[in-house]
């Protein structure tokens, strides 16, 4: 029984972690329709911005700054937001298709530095024993992570009140008119560049918060963390959940997460160790058909896309 619990402990950390990334995605697509596919990309910034900050000393990377988890984390924040600065200035006069090409490549690139720049990353050895607040002041692993569920749940709650707030107001109303017609958006002095950029920049931010979360619970990084289907899962959050809705996005993260554990330990206990290598591939399939009959059942998602610019508009099936 105590297994289970400490399993389930474990399962909701890490659904909540993805829970905050794909917020992060929902403000982006869900209301402002910016499609990036470089989530892995920026998730993997915000981690290894918090674990070079807050590492003990090493011969094998750049870190040792020891720098508390707080501070640590709004870092990461920071450089992932001056990341996506810098990223988004020329990416985001591209439109749709491009917009996706042009981000996924990114994600690419941001792996490759990883696994090659030894020096600041530990190249394909990752970077270890990324310490953990307060870790000593429990007598057991199983504690702490009640502790850690505690306090992610927290920081979920609190991006959550924060982006409804945000999308409720003036400026997320005009990120949603700009998605539904950029062009009328534009015709009323709105410019549509910079509510772009700025959804672009606070959503990786959060993006990165999710990151230095993962990396701080998980303890250890390497750039195989950071793989395109990581973004194809927050993806499949979002859509399964409901884009345009921040409730949906919260529950796609739990539901994909389940689906995706659940089927990866089905594998474990069906399948003979030789074939279980071979298991991810049943896991990306079956996210993939469930996916698809969502499309087709639910085309905006178990709680749907929430219709904005009109008050009391009915949302569709």
């Amino acid at each position: 029984m105590t297994g289970v619990i400490s399993y389930l402990v474990f399962f909701l950390i890490l659904a909540s972690i993805y829970g905050i990334v794909s917020l992060g995605l929902n403000l982006q697509w869900g209301y402002t329709g910016l499609f990036n596919i470089g989530v892995a990309g920026f998730f993997a910034v915000g981690a290894y911005t918090y674990a070079i900050l807050a590492s003990d000393p090493t011969m094998n990377h750049l870190g040792g700054f020891d720098v508390p988890m707080p501070l640590s984390m709004i870092a990461a924040m920071i450089v992932t937001g001056i990341a996506a600065l810098i990223i988004g200035l020329p990416t985001l006069r591209l439109r749709d298709d491009y917009l996706a090409i042009a981000t996924i490549g990114i994600a690419f690139t941001i792996q490759l530095v990883a696994m090659n720049m030894q020096w600041l990353t530990g190249g394909t050895q990752g970077i270890y024993n990324i310490p953990q607040p307060l870790s000593s002041a429990f007598g057991s692993n199983f504690e702490y992570n009640v502790f850690f569920l505690v306090m992610v749940l927290a920081i979920l709650f609190v991006v959550y009140i924060a982006l409804e707030r945000m999308v409720h107001s003036p400026w997320g109303r005009v990120l949603m008119a700009i998605r539904e017609d950029e062009t009328a958006a534009s015709s009323v002095g709105k410019d549509a560049f910079s509510y772009r950029l700025q959804s672009f920049v606070i959503g990786s931010m959060i993006m990165g918060l999710g990151g230095a979360l993962y990396a701080c619970f998980i303890k250890y990084i390497s750039p195989q963390d950071f793989q395109p289907v990581m973004t194809f899962q927050i993806w499949a959050m979002l859509i399964i959940g409901g884009s345009g809705n921040n409730r949906g996005a919260m529950l796609g993260a739990l539901l994909v997460w389940m689906l995706w554990s659940g089927s990866g330990t089905l594998v474990q206990a069906i399948l003979p160790a030789s074939l279980q290598v071979k298991g991810g591939a049943f896991q990306i399939i079956l996210i993939g058909l469930v996916l698809m009959l969502t499309l087709i059942f639910k085309p905006r998602g178990i709680l749907g896309t929430r219709r904005a610019i009109i008050p009391g508009a009915k949302q569709a099936p």
